[in-house]
């Protein structure tokens, strides 16, 4: 018999995390498993006294990581519908799942369970062949604690993001150095990320970019990237990032700066 019960330390998660992406066909979004997946709650599938699995809710109600170990005894699918049926009373209401297509299972649970999904992002990778391309060289500088509040006004004023969550997401990327910006007359006109992960896909660094609104369609975005890529591989690891499907410019940036998108992150709603 198997029970389902909420996780309170993440630790205890350790070795099934390891095995959820060893699973993926490619690397994962990092802002989605590394950002929004510790922010939401846990529940784990146990069989007696053994943990064989977990999953993931986020506060809306949508599932974001879905795994139970091959050798359990329990049927993964129907404890998958089991759960998005909303018949457990510990995980509570389900309305729906992000899944990417670099998660077989997991994705092809989702489609046994319902037809109604939309694309809402297209993950991108460093290609391996790619051939190193005339952008322009861009000197971008690693952020310090000091520039902490211009960096937060700026994100919040060119994408809307809440500060409190900015001056705490960006003060710890300072900690990090994976911070950087791009100045001209004291202003800035660009931010870039390199984001390097403590465990599981410890050989690719998550990119990510703020480019100023009327600096936008000027190619600035580009040799951002590029910037960040370069960064990236002289420490021996490739690049990945994601956007949006809606964010045409952003895409064909990413692009012209070498990177190429196979997967995309789907959004499922259950009925």
């Amino acid at each position: 018999m198997l029970d389902i019960k909420k996780i309170t330390s993440l630790s205890d998660l350790s070795e099934l995390k390891t095995a959820y992406f060893a699973e993926s066909t490619a690397p994962l979004d990092g802002m989605w498993h590394f950002g929004f997946v510790p922010m939401s709650d846990h529940y784990g599938f146990y069989e007696g006294d053994k943990l064989v699995g977990y999953c993931v809710l986020n506060g809306e109600g949508y599932l974001l990581q879905f795994y139970l170990a091959p050798t359990a005894n329990t049927n993964i699918a129907d404890l998958f519908t089991l759960i998005v049926e909303n018949n457990s009373s510990v995980v509570g209401e389900v309305k729906g799942a992000f899944v990417s297509t670099a998660e077989p299972q997991y994705l092809s649970l989702c489609l046994d369970n319902t037809e109604s999904f939309k694309v809402n992002a297209l993950m991108f990778r460093q290609r391996p062949t790619a051939v190193e391309n005339s952008i322009e060289n861009i000197e971008m500088t690693l952020a310090t604690e000091e520039q902490l509040d211009q960096l937060v006004e700026f994100a919040s004023s060119a994408i809307g993001a809440p500060k409190e969550w900015l001056t705490g997401y960006y003060s710890n990327l300072i900690t990090r150095q994976e911070l950087w910006g791009y100045w001209e007359n004291n202003r800035v006109l660009s931010t870039g990320e390199c984001r390097k992960f403590d465990e599981h896909q410890t050989q690719s660094a998550d990119l990510g970019m703020i480019v100023a609104p009327e600096e936008r369609g000027k190619g600035l975005a580009t040799r951002v990237l590029n910037f960040l890529k370069q960064l990236a591989n002289s420490q021996g690891i490739e690049a990945i990032c994601s956007t949006e499907s809606s964010n045409i410019g952003a895409q064909k940036a990413i692009t012209r700066a070498g990177l190429s998108s196979k997967h995309r992150i789907l959004q499922f709603d259950f009925d």
